[in-house]
């Protein structure tokens, strides 16, 4: 069953920016890609890097270790279809960004 746990202030991510969080045991990078926030395990599945530290254009984010990307809509990822990482559902309550995980 999964938990809603607050993890920022809206104004914590302005557009284009990303922040790093924990929330249930996780690490999880929350983007604000033009306006829309969304969340995805911080971990690249290829060799562990930290997604939250990798460029983002539009809903692509690009591993900053090895430059595996995935697509923040889906999960998957452009290198290896077969492989996704987690995304989490992310609400806004007043001024309040909250992530499912």
């Amino acid at each position: 069953m999964s938990e809603k746990i607050k993890v920022a202030a809206v104004g914590d991510i302005p557009p284009g920016e990303r922040l790093v969080v924990e929330a249930g045991g996780k690490q999880i990078a929350v983007f604000n890609v033009n306006g829309q926030l969304v969340a995805c395990d911080n971990t690249c599945l290829h060799r562990g890097g930290p997604l939250g530290e990798g460029d983002i254009e539009e809903f692509l984010v690009t591993c900053p270790w090895h430059g595996w990307q995935y697509d923040l809509s889906t999960g998957e990822c452009l290198m290896n279809p077969k492989a996704k990482i987690p995304l989490y559902t992310v609400t806004v309550e007043g001024d309040s960004i909250w992530v499912e995980v």
